[in-house]
């Protein structure tokens, strides 16, 4: 038997070295210190090589500036991040024939949240933090804009400026944002969820996050390169004719699509091959059927965005002419290649947001889900037609006429499958005894947002409005309403409800319900009145206009940084609850939920279960008299979650 002193002079009880220990010692493992290294190199020799083979190239000279050496340096930064993080260190190790190195996942320390780890959980959490993070820092190019527009002739910014910002917070919110439920929750839960102990593919997992921290920097560099004029869009023929700013726009879009590719594939294949014995399709829960859906667009749109941001680097680095008109190229072939992608993405965005909301609601009102099989049915319409309608963007772009009737035909045919959603949702509150919790209220907030977004998109799915409206504020009303208004809220209800899962800290309930009514009223008290700025002839992108919606203007501005303070009480409420404070003890299921992530230790154990658990009901038999959802062999099961009726 080997001593203790054996074991810690490195070798196990078989005499076997053990390639753990000596890597506990933070700078001898890779992790965020090294990745930064890694990046720092990386664009340092992708910028020399650029530079160099393309110092005798007459067009890049004449352009005045080098787009080849910035891309290349984005692209080997990013290379040199993820080698750094040790995301090449496993293949690399397996190519050499090497045994690699391998995570212990029962680390508790706080170090794993800045490594290249295994474990969902941590990824989830890494998820969480780096998203509102990312949505924290577009929200204050949101308040810049606001800000210039409190007036009509006194300007704060140039209006290259302006333009500049914003192009990168719309790029930064909807880039990043994208993942801001199945990052976080996604990752973390629908293992559980389904009751299996891992991702399918956790290396994958891993990098699907740690690439979103090099988009992020790669899209903020552009602002000191002379950023981009194009909008989160990206048209061309500014695309093409922009200056190096446009570069990291293009990098960090295609960046993100990849890690949206990996992260949805990951999705998919662990729900369908990873579900526990018993978990059937007919109890996979409503949440997972979000996911998995919204996975499934991620594969099948990100792709035709990838190849979009990097067509338009070739015809910026190499000059060719896909886009360039002016060399024969289309731009009208990006905005069809962008809207092919841009259009699942809203559905990319709204789905997650419904499966949270069909998840939550017969938790608080003590009910069977209402209408489970239409919901799915809904959630599964949506991603189907959700392919068909992005010429809709293109009414007033020089699409043929004949094509405009199906467009809009099958735009309106996609609020089919959306209403049987959003009916099902509101069956769920019918003679029901609502617990107005404070993931509950932003469940209702979130449908109530939601439901006027979808009204005044019927308006923008027909020909005749759309010509009018195109372009305006009211547009621009409408978009926040369906994204901001319900995925955000949305996100927050899963926040409130799953963070004492996560962590084992409840969010402060006061404090949360201050922070859903102010966001609440002063998110409407934002955006309603840009419906009437748009009406009355205001266009989006611009920082002059008329007098007389000087008024109209400074209360929108105003609520505005309204909204901020409200996005402040949460960051106190989360730094209170989660770093501050002492941990207090919670009950391991605070909500009385059935669902099967709550039959797991709080947090949950490295490996999720002890034994693999058979599903023998639903999640949402509360009321029944059914009993516990799944049965566990391994002691203290079978056992009903504390406070589940």
């Amino acid at each position: 038997m080997a001593t203790d002193t054996t074991v810690a002079a490195g070798v196990d009880a078989g005499g076997i070295p053990d390639p753990h220990v000596g890597r506990g010692v933070w700078w001898r493992r890779p992790g965020l210190f090294y990745g930064v290294i890694g990046a720092v190199i990386g664009y340092a020799i992708g910028t020399w090589l650029g530079t160099w083979l393309a110092e005798d190239n007459q067009q890049v000279q004449g352009l005045g500036h080098n787009d080849f050496a910035v891309t290349l340096g984005y692209l080997v930064a990013t290379i040199g991040w993820l080698a750094g993080m040790g995301a090449l260190t496993y293949p690399l190790q397996k190519m050499a024939g090497l045994q690699p190195h391998v995570e212990h996942e029962e680390e508790r320390t706080l170090g794993r949240y800045f490594r290249y780890t295994l474990d969902h959980k941590v990824v989830g959490v890494q998820y969480l933090v780096a998203m509102i993070a990312y949505f924290l820092v577009g929200g204050l190019f949101a308040l810049a804009i606001r800000t210039e527009l409190l007036s009509p002739t006194a300007h704060l910014f140039q209006p290259g400026t302006y333009l500049e910002i914003v192009g990168t917070h719309g790029t930064m919110m909807m880039m990043m944002m994208t993942s801001a439920i199945i990052g976080p929750f996604g990752n973390y839960f629908v293992p559980l969820m389904i009751g299996a102990r891992r991702m399918a593919f956790p290396r994958l997992e891993a990098l699907s996050f740690w690439i979103t921290p090099a988009a992020f920097l790669v899209l903020l560099s552009g602002i000191l390169i002379g950023g981009f004029p194009s909008g989160w869009t990206g048209y061309a023929p500014l695309s093409v004719e922009a200056t190096q700013g446009m570069d990291a726009y293009l990098v960090a879009f295609g960046l993100m699509s990849i890690s949206m590719i990996v992260g949805g594939f990951n999705i998919v294949v662990t729900v369908i091959n990873h579900r526990a014995p018993g978990m059937t399709w007919t109890r996979l829960p409503l949440f997972v059927w979000g996911m998995l859906v919204t996975g499934m667009l991620m594969v099948l749109a990100a792709p035709v965005l990838t190849l979009s941001c990097y067509l338009t680097l070739l015809d910026r680095t190499v000059q060719t002419s896909l886009f360039n008109v002016q060399q024969g190229g289309s731009p009208y072939l990006w905005e069809n290649l962008f809207w092919f992608f841009g259009h699942p993405e809203v559905y990319i965005l709204a789905l997650p947001g419904f499966g949270i909301a069909g998840e939550l609601l017969p938790v608080f009102t003590r009910k069977p889900a209402f209408g489970y099989k239409t919901t799915v049915a809904g959630i599964v319409g949506v991603g189907l037609l959700s392919f068909f309608v992005w010429q809709h963007h293109l009414f007033d772009s020089g699409i043929n006429a004949d094509m405009r009737p199906m467009v809009m035909l099958t735009t309106e045919m996609i609020s089919i499958p959306t209403g049987f959603i959003f009916l099902a949702l509101i069956g769920n509150l019918w003679r029901a005894k609502i617990r107005l919790t404070v993931p509950m209220l932003f469940v209702i907030g979130g449908m109530l947002n939601f439901l006027i977004g979808g009204v005044s998109g019927v308006f923008l799915s027909d020909v005749p409005t759309d010509t009018v409206a195109h372009g305006s504020f009211f547009v621009m009303s409408h978009f926040h309403y369906t994204i901001m208004g319900g995925y955000i809220f949305f996100f927050f209800a899963g926040l409130y409800y799953w963070l004492p899962k996560m962590t084992g800290r409840m969010l402060d309930t006061r404090l949360g319900k201050v922070h859903f009514w102010s966001l609440f009223v002063f998110f409407n008290s934002t955006f309603l009145p840009l419906f009437a700025i748009g009406e009355l002839g205001m266009p989006r992108r611009v920082f002059e206009y008329a007098d007389s919606l000087q008024a109209l203007n400074v209360w929108v501005s105003i609520s505005a940084y309204l909204i901020g303070v409200s996005m402040l009480v949460f960051v106190y409420n989360f730094l209170k609850s989660t770093v501050i404070d002492d941990k207090r003890p919670l009950p391991e299921n605070p909500w009385g939920s059935r669902g099967l992530e709550w039959l797991t230790s709080t947090p949950p154990a490295a490996d999720n279960f002890v034994r693999v658990p058979t599903v023998v009901s639903g999640p949402y038999e509360y009321g029944t008299g059914a009993g516990p959802m799944a049965v566990m062999s391994s002691p203290g099961y079978p056992r009903v979650p504390e406070g589940v009726s």
